[in-house]
């Protein structure tokens, strides 16, 4: 949950003890601040001028801390032509370097922590929302990849450059048209989109939850979908994280993200869930057929999407190693992460490793060990963004079902293990358990609501 729409007196108290609870960082040291001022006094001497070429940016309206901006071209006669895009890349190592304040805080915070009522950023404001964010005007120093989309989607590295890039706009999500785009995006995302289906991909992309207030001055959880653009725009990084993905492995080195497959036992529990929600899921179509299918607008289709994000076994990060294949079972490729230095600490290093691969120099040692140290770290900092995101979502899942304690509610039993059963209600769509290991998955049972704390993000029902 990353919107909130809310009145302070509801969910506030909540979110402030869960800060307290999970220790998010409120501020920065003072040593590290000092270092950001610094940092963002050095002046770019190692960057071509590429401020000629109309790169744009997208994002949502309230975004600052922008790490991406484009610019596409066809090469060639329309239709047939393959695409160039040139997506520069926030260039945060140039600001930061190994071992200073900057660099010790990102190693222990791993990542930039989001919650309804704001973010605890990797980097100080003054270098991710200013100096290092690729915002309009500038110039704005950059790590810019070309990447070539054939026809057919295929994605391959064609270069990598340090260079001063200027954005001629700030585009947003809620309000941006066609017209405002580069003339190939649209095409662009579908190529990209096209042969993710060839590969079998089964990437899931579920809706932002939100808390709005109804009518009648209670509150409803609601599902806010992937808006077209934004949609789109994905596939400007997966195409880019794809082509960098494949020339650090084609030179011996890199780090790339991994993800195995849906274990049979979360497939049987997702086929419950899908029956809970009254979808129609052939036993002839496996999950990834039957995912792609699915539209984050429609709000049972919207649960089950999140369903099936949470029935996954886990993205890690794992350094090259010779003779071995790294693959992403959701992206159904090898695959990395180097599109978000500026929320992500792992990008920075991986953007440094294609900076010199398409030089044709080394990739430095420091990089190198990095990439050894760095699964532990981001599985450490991944870890806590989870857990903050299921507590956000535990809150306002209590304070929604708060006002209907003693009403009953329609399930079914997804799982069952020692610890009880695990129910999908069907409206509202809510994840819960109930002590009972006496029903069978795939039962429709009757619940009823006993408690719904949001103090302690904590709801409670037993079966009837």
């Amino acid at each position: 949950m990353k919107t909130l729409l809310d009145s302070p007196a509801a969910l506030g108290p909540g979110l402030a003890q869960l800060r307290a609870e999970f220790q998010v960082p409120a501020a920065f040291p003072p040593a590290v601040i000092a270092a950001a001022d610094a940092a963002v006094q050095r002046v770019p001497d190692e960057h071509v001028d590429r401020t000629d070429l109309p790169f744009v940016t997208l994002d949502p309206a309230a975004s600052t801390d922008l790490d991406q901006a484009f610019t596409i071209e066809a090469l060639g006669a329309s239709g047939g032509a393959d695409l160039l895009l040139r997506y520069a890349i926030a260039d945060v190592a140039w600001f930061v370097r190994d071992g200073d304040p900057l660099d010790v805080e990102a190693w222990a915070r791993g990542e930039t922590l989001y919650l309804p009522d704001g973010k605890a950023p990797l980097y100080p404001p003054q270098l991710s929302e200013a100096a290092a964010s690729l915002l309009p005007g500038g110039p704005r120093p950059a790590v810019v990849f070309a990447v070539r989309v054939a026809p057919d989607g295929t994605a391959t590295l064609d270069g990598v450059e340090r260079a001063l890039i200027r954005s001629r706009a700030k585009l947003a999500y809620e309000t941006v048209a066609d017209a405002d785009l580069p003339a190939g995006f649209v095409d662009f995302a579908a190529r990209v989109t096209a042969a993710e289906d060839r590969r079998g991909a089964a990437r899931v992309d579920p809706p932002e939850q939100e808390v709005a207030r109804t009518a009648d001055g209670g509150y409803t959880l609601a599902f806010r979908p992937l808006l077209p653009a934004e949609d789109r725009n994905a596939a400007l990084s997966l195409a880019t994280n794809l082509a960098v993905a494949q020339a650090l492995q084609a030179h011996g080195t890199g780090l790339f993200r991994v993800m195995a497959a849906p274990d049979n036992r979360a497939v049987a529990r997702l086929r419950h869930s899908a029956a809970a929600l009254g979808l129609d899921w052939s036993p002839a179509q496996s999950l990834a057929d039957f995912q792609r299918g699915l539209r984050g607008d429609v709000p049972r289709e919207a649960a089950f999407m999140v369903a099936i994000r949470r029935a996954g076994q886990g993205a890690g990060y794992a350094p090259y190693r010779p003779g071995v294949i790294p693959w992403h079972a959701a992206v159904a490729a090898t695959y990395c992460h180097a599109t978000a230095p500026l929320r992500r600490l792992a990008d920075r290093y991986v953007v440094q490793a294609a900076l010199a691969v398409a030089s044709g120099r080394a990739v430095p040692d420091g990089v190198t060990a990095a990439f050894e140290r760095l699964p532990a770290v981001m599985a450490r900092a991944d870890a806590l963004a989870s857990r903050v995101t299921r507590a956000v979502v535990d809150l306002a899942e209590a304070v929604v079902l708060a006002p209907a304690a003693g009403q009953t509610f329609a399930a079914t039993v997804t799982d069952v293990d020692d610890h009880g059963a695990r129910i999908q209600l069907a409206d509202p769509a809510v994840v819960a358990r109930v002590p009972d290991k006496g029903v069978v998955p795939g039962a429709s049972v009757t619940v009823r609501l006993t408690d719904a704390d949001p103090i302690r993000r904590q709801v409670t029902f037993a079966l009837i």
